[in-house]
């Protein structure tokens, strides 16, 4: 495989980048961090009216009809600038959903003000701690109306509409995905809940027979959600290479500007190797992540072991990227003033919010098996 972007996806990219660095500094994060404000809404109304929340949306609702290979170049601006808006959980999930499933009628309802960011979405899949199963799910559909307790549930605490999964009463004791419109606020109760990065909110929603529209066929959610998982891993794999090199930046920044022993602290080998690792991680992860959005954009065979393989590398360089910045900031690194903890909060955010990294090196394997034609029980 031979990929690259061209020069017209790269001066999005660029465009992008300048966008966030006005719009979505430092000090505007902060303001959500702080409590100030449940995400920046202001942001996310300009990403509306500047096209970036609908880049993978056909034109015919609303969107600008560019494709998958722009999304993922946003995302990683979006992890570069640690954006706090509900991109992930509308565009990423509800969106590819909608794509992916949706009636005519509920494309045309709901795609277009994704588009134009007029909504914000959000995802309840988990019941409880860790992952929850198909199996195990609790949360009930019957009667064309939902009941049952979602947590936690990023995004949750904004959201306007949910894309839920539940067991349909209609089907064999299968799961199906199912929408729930979260203005009538008499059908369900938010429950906020803290979280390790606050410019992601978490929420627990308690339903209490809301109103639901069946998204797909009865019994489909395991089909459904292995087809837009690995496209989110994608997405999310490059908001995280993102997020990982700012990260080496800022470490590499400072290692130039603080001395010790009257040279900069950049010149001792131990510095240098920990931020050779970090670059070695960011460069695997991004060699992954092409895979990745290759496969997607081809409609390749090659996608479910291609997004693990992203989701895999992206996880393991963010992490080690966000975690030895701060060692490399010394005892400053572990400060609230310096914007470290900001990296190292959203790296174990992400690395969560798909489904742990335990799970996604299981899936990996077993796709690796699956191409050999090794059978694993």
């Amino acid at each position: 495989m031979n990929f690259d972007f061209d020069s017209n996806q790269k001066s999005l990219q660029s465009e992008m980048r300048r966008f966030l660095e006005q719009r979505s500094p430092v000090s505007e994060v902060r303001t959500v961090l702080d409590g100030k404000r449940p995400f920046q809404e202001s942001l996310w109304s300009e990403l509306g009216e500047m096209g970036y929340t609908g880049v993978a949306i056909d034109e015919c609702y609303g969107g600008t009809g560019l494709g998958y290979l722009e999304l993922c170049l946003i995302s990683e601006e979006l992890g570069r600038t640690l954006a706090a808006v509900p991109y992930s959980s509308t565009v990423y999930i509800f969106a590819e959903a909608l794509k992916e499933a949706g009636t005519e009628e509920q494309k045309q309802k709901w795609l277009p003000k994704i588009a134009k960011a007029q909504t914000v979405a959000c995802f309840a899949l988990e019941e409880g701690a860790g992952s929850t199963p198909l199996q195990k799910i609790k949360t009930r559909y019957a009667d064309g109306a939902i009941s049952g307790v979602k947590k936690p549930v990023v995004d949750g605490q904004i959201a306007d509409v949910a894309l839920v999964v539940a067991r349909d009463d209609e089907t064999e004791n299968k799961c199906s995905l199912f929408i729930v419109d979260l203005t009538d606020e008499t059908r369900f109760e938010r429950t906020q809940y803290k979280s390790l990065d606050p410019t992601r909110s978490l929420a627990s929603l308690n339903f209490k027979m809301a109103p639901a529209d069946r998204l797909g066929v009865p019994g489909s959610a395991e089909i459904l959600l292995s087809c837009i998982l690995d496209r989110a891993a994608v997405f999310a794999a490059f908001e995280q290479i993102g997020g990982a090199e700012k990260a080496l930046w800022m470490a590499r920044d400072y290692s130039l500007e603080r001395f010790a022993f009257g040279r900069p602290i950049g010149s001792f080998q131990a510095i240098q190797h920990m931020m050779a690792d970090m670059y070695a991680a960011t460069v695997l992860a991004r060699s992954n992540a092409y895979y990745g959005v290759w496969a997607l954009a081809t409609q390749s065979d090659d996608l479910g072991l291609a997004a693990a393989n992203a989701r895999v590398s992206a996880t393991q360089s963010y992490q080690l990227c966000a975690r030895d910045a701060i060692h490399i900031h010394g005892g400053m690194g572990f400060t609230w003033e310096f914007d470290c903890h900001l990296h190292y909060r959203r790296s174990n955010f992400l690395a969560v919010q798909y489904g742990s990294l335990s799970q996604w090196e299981d899936r990996l394997v077993r796709q690796l098996c699956a191409s050999d034609g090794v059978e694993i029980d």
